[in-house]
């Protein structure tokens, strides 16, 4: 993968989590882990995890377009609700938080259109040829 896509990549977990602190902090003050050194409570910390796990996963890979502009929906639905509710809290709040990432997200991943969708991947026992 080219070091442009590998610092995109980058840049996006740190959009991630930067919204997930943002949201925790504001909503789960009272159940945040006070020996993780990322101060998540158990909710975010595994939200967390499984976003950095998707944003690894993407078959976009380095073209990948921000999830609300995605054609596949990788996140299972308890967790696409849980992202949701996060961006839309921190979302507008970034920008006073954590502008160049705001802004990044807003003027640059924002405006990435959705690359060909593709191709399924075939199961290890599935022929190629049918």
């Amino acid at each position: 993968m080219p070091d442009r896509a590998m610092r995109r990549l980058q840049r996006e977990k740190k959009t991630v989590q930067a919204m997930i602190r943002l949201y925790c902090r504001d909503h789960h003050r009272e159940s945040q882990a006070e020996d993780s050194s990322d101060g998540l409570c158990d909710a975010c910390a595994e939200l967390l995890e499984y976003a950095f796990c998707r944003i690894d996963r993407c078959p976009f890979g380095g073209e990948k377009p921000t999830c609300a502009n995605c054609p596949i929906h990788c996140y299972r639905p308890q967790m696409r609700e849980s992202i949701r509710a996060v961006m839309r809290y921190a979302g507008p709040r970034m920008l006073k938080r954590h502008p160049y990432l705001a802004l990044m997200h807003l003027l640059v991943d924002g405006r990435r259109r959705p690359p060909e969708r593709p191709p399924k991947r075939s199961s290890p026992g599935e022929r190629a040829d049918g």
